[in-house]
């Protein structure tokens, strides 16, 4: 049994306005792993929500996406894109989602990100995320495709610690 908090909540951000993107900055390397919870939604139309790890915006990331809709079940691959793939989402519902950054702080493998879609109103979806870089992840923004957050959207995010 591990001694203390499992999830450590790093920093936590309720949007009391429209904001363009949330920022998590100068993230401590003392845990296993990251969690990002949020709640989200956008002021307008449809959009993915995207993420960026340490502002890297070269084609660095690749992405796994399988969904299924109840009828239909679709996949999608792709490599060398410029941001973390994660969700979509209308302006008329929120969206929560959580990501699972695994070995973040580690300095000699490729970072590995998990995702799952909770999105009732569209379908059920789960990502795999790389990010090709050796590098440990201090810092990391989350941002729409599209439009911009809506005020009330919440984000928080959370350190697992070492059991």
């Amino acid at each position: 049994m591990a001694a203390g908090n499992t999830y450590v909540a790093l920093a936590s951000t309720t949007l009391s306005s429209t904001s363009a993107s949330v920022t998590f900055s100068s993230i401590s390397g003392a845990y296993t792993d990251l969690v990002v919870v949020s709640n989200w939604s956008i002021t307008s139309g449809s959009a993915a929500l995207y993420a960026r790890v340490n502002s890297d915006s070269a084609s660095n990331y690749s992405y796994t996406r399988i969904e299924g809709n109840g009828s239909t079940a679709t996949s999608v691959r792709q490599s060398s894109v410029t941001v973390i793939v994660l969700e979509t989402a209308a302006h008329s519902g929120i969206a929560n989602t959580i990501i699972n950054f695994m070995n973040y702080a580690n300095t000699t493998t490729y970072k590995t990100i998990l995702h799952r879609e909770n999105n009732a109103g569209a379908a059920s979806a789960a990502y795999v995320n790389l990010w090709r870089s050796t590098s440990a992840i201090n810092a990391l923004e989350l941002f729409p495709s599209a439009s911009t957050f809506i005020s009330g959207s919440t984000f928080t995010l959370y350190g697992i610690a070492a059991a």
